[in-house]
């Protein structure tokens, strides 16, 4: 083989052996200053596991061997969640948090110029995986009260044949929910997947998409235990689908993507329904409190929620200017700007009763 004529590699010709569609992407970065004393910018629970079930878990710990791969699928748990969810085990997978079965609907579902329907504003990493996958993207705008345009949305999937379309409800960043008759107009006006994300399906007070699966085998559900389960920290998520769809996701599926320990501290916390209950009880109560002091407010606009968090948009100061001011306070929100229909909004989401008097207190004072 004659290599006379090859040229080394420089960084330029490096970088454009990386597609463009990862080039002109940015990286999901949350981005916060080092010191926050209350942290309500991701929709996180504030409450970590009781000590007595860490305990408990620690001994699991022990019990685990580390030198051993985790099953291709943690059946264990999958069963679990089936119950939770009077589903079968075969109409589960888990994944390593809902943003990776995320990527995988990419893998399994967008080729190039795949018709691809989201609404907005929604969690921006469907529109990511959609254009990392150069798939053809339609994006439907709000309603003016920041719902969803169900009616822009069915002739939109009707129109483009879409192949894939996502739903999330509640909805992060509004926490605006969809009712069940408004889902079924869009599954019935598609074969394609139609993705109904419930990453807050525990604070919504609609019936859950789950009731819709035997009909509709277009259906994917998806959830996550790091919003009302706590769980933020350890990746856990899972999909609920008709079981034929679940066989074809294994096919595109990252093999051993749930450890051992992650395993069993779900079946674990799956075990405990009443502290789930509870915590989800208090977080209502805390959420209802956040949105009746800032819709008290003359100077501050709010979005109704059936989330764990609550939209906001300052009326006297500039958005930017306030989330810096309560940064600069030790309580970090989430600034929305970043989404077209969101200008001048910001998220908080609910934390302990400590946690959101000391936010309304530096809002107070912000404002």
């Amino acid at each position: 083989m004659d290599t006379a004529s090859a040229s080394p590699a420089t960084l330029d010709t490096v970088m454009e052996r990386i597609r463009p569609g990862v080039r002109n992407e940015s990286p999901y970065l949350v981005g916060a200053p080092p010191r926050a004393e209350v942290k309500l910018n991701q929709n996180e629970s504030p409450y970590d596991l009781p000590p007595a079930l860490k305990a408990e878990l620690i001994e699991t710990l022990n019990d685990l061997a580390f030198n051993r791969y985790p099953a291709e699928q943690p059946s264990d748990l999958a069963e679990a969640l089936a119950v939770h969810n009077d589903v079968s085990p075969e109409q589960v997978l888990v994944g390593n948090g809902s943003n990776e079965l995320t990527y995988l609907f990419g893998l399994a579902f967008i080729a190039p110029d795949t018709p691809v329907v989201l609404p907005a504003p929604m969690f921006s990493l469907y529109e990511k995986v959609a254009r990392l996958h150069d798939a053809d993207l339609t994006t439907i705008p709000p309603r003016d009260d920041l719902h969803f345009d169900i009616d822009a949305l069915v002739a939109a999937v009707t129109r483009t044949n879409a192949a894939m379309t996502v739903l999330t409800t509640p909805n992060n960043p509004t926490g605006l929910a969809l009712p069940p008759s408004d889902l079924e107009r869009v599954l019935q006006a598609t074969p394609g997947i139609v993705v109904i994300d419930e990453a807050y399906v525990e604070f919504n007070e609609h019936p859950p998409a789950t009731e819709l699966l035997d009909a509709y085998p277009n259906l994917i559900i998806l959830r996550t235990l790091s919003k009302a389960f706590g769980l933020a920290g350890l990746r856990l998520g899972y999909l609920m689908a008709h079981e034929s769809v679940v066989t074809e996701l294994m096919k595109a599926r990252l093999p051993f993507m749930v450890d051992r320990f992650s395993e069993a501290v779900g079946r674990t916390v799956l075990q405990h329904p009443d502290l789930l209950n509870e915590r989800v009880q208090q977080l209502k109560a805390h959420t209802r409190h956040l949105v009746d002091a800032l819709s008290a407010r003359s100077d501050v606009t709010t979005v109704p929620t059936q989330a764990n968090f609550v939209l906001f948009a300052p009326q006297t100061k500039h958005a930017d200017a306030v989330q810096d001011a309560l940064a600069e306070r030790g309580v970090l929100v989430r600034n929305m700007g970043g989404y077209d229909a969101l200008q001048g909004y910001l998220r908080v989401c609910a934390g302990t009763e400590t946690e959101n008097k000391a936010f309304l207190d530096a809002l107070d004072a912000v404002l």
